[in-house]
């Protein structure tokens, strides 16, 4: 038995009914003979040689339901609508000199909803911007909504960020998978929770035998947002099959030896980065400079309570005009 130092508030670092890991197979066409045969996978040490980049870049973005809404159309249909904000930052990493910077953090507020006749909400000083979604707008599915505008406020400023600082031969360690962001130069996808089985059980002893520090040969997944990718142990995890693994990618247009030069950089420069569990409830997996940058970001998108109560005269006065 093991005590995953994972806070089980925030569910599990994977999602499964045993230890033996994530239970939903993917649907994802897998091919493990990228880097090593599969007969050949072995847990894989840093090569001799391999360096951790001078600067890394770590940029994550957060969210959160300000208030839940409903229209009245004149129609008599009414949809439901979703008032939210959402931010995104970068922490610029010189590991050369022990520095770590806040470098770009930008917020954001929309209202999302299939409503034909909805319009930007001002509360207060705040705007909601309209995000017109597809379909009938279910309640359930509008969170879903503000993935697509928070991506895009990180891809925003993860380019202005190097734009101000790099050297060419940076790391931006994007914290989720890639999706759309694939597009992004010298840029991993570090996935900390995990919901999928992608290998076959063959080599899944592989990655519960993987040492702190080690990973596990590159394979590729053909999905819409498939690419290269691999498994990680990190540092202070405790001892379960499972602890501590997370999944990396990177973008399925590099070359096969790209793909395989970026795994290495990983290996050698994410555990420098594991949390622990006396700081982290999410320890190992939630890396230092993410959770700093979370709870700045968090800081950014203002009193709740405030905005709620803002919202809600906003739309009280639209229905006295």
């Amino acid at each position: 038995m093991f005590v995953d130092a994972w806070d089980p508030s925030y569910g599990a670092s994977f999602e499964g009914d045993s230890s033996d890991g994530p239970a939903s197979p993917s649907s994802a066409q897998v091919d493990t003979d990228v880097e090593i045969p599969s007969a050949e996978w072995r847990p894989l040490d840093v090569a001799p040689g391999v360096r951790c980049p001078d600067v890394v870049f770590l940029v994550d973005g957060v969210r959160r339901n300000d208030a839940g809404l409903w229209t009245a159309e004149e129609d008599g249909m009414s949809y439901a609508g979703l008032a939210a904000s959402y931010a995104a930052g970068v922490v610029r990493c010189d590991l050369g000199n022990g520095i770590a910077e806040l470098v770009g953090a930008r917020v954001g507020r929309g209202l999302f909803t299939a409503s034909p006749s909805a319009s930007d909400v001002q509360a207060g000083s705040v705007r909601y911007e309209v995000h017109r979604v597809s379909g009938t707008g279910e309640a359930s599915k509008l969170p879903a909504a503000v993935q697509a505008p928070l991506t895009a406020l990180e891809i925003d400023i993860s380019g202005a960020a190097r734009d101000g600082g790099s050297d060419g031969a940076d790391l931006l360690v994007v914290d989720g998978p890639l999706r759309n962001r694939r597009q992004l130069p010298r840029t991993i996808g570090y996935v900390k929770t995990q919901q999928k089985q992608y290998l076959p059980a063959s080599l899944t002893p592989v990655v519960t035998s993987l040492r702190p520090g080690q990973r596990t040969p590159v394979f590729h997944m053909g999905s819409v947002w498939g690419g290269w990718s691999w498994y990680l142990r990190l540092p202070g995890a405790s001892g379960a099959p499972w602890s501590g693994i997370v999944r990396v990618e990177c973008s399925p247009d590099l070359a096969v030896a790209e793909a395989v030069e970026l795994a290495e950089v990983s290996s050698a420069t994410l555990p420098r980065f594991a949390s622990s569990a006396y700081k982290d409830p999410r320890a190992p997996q939630n890396l230092v400079p993410i959770a700093g940058l979370e709870r700045r970001l968090r800081g950014l998108l203002g009193d709740s309570r405030v905005l709620h109560r803002a919202l809600t005269l906003a739309t009280a006065r639209s229905r006295m005009v």
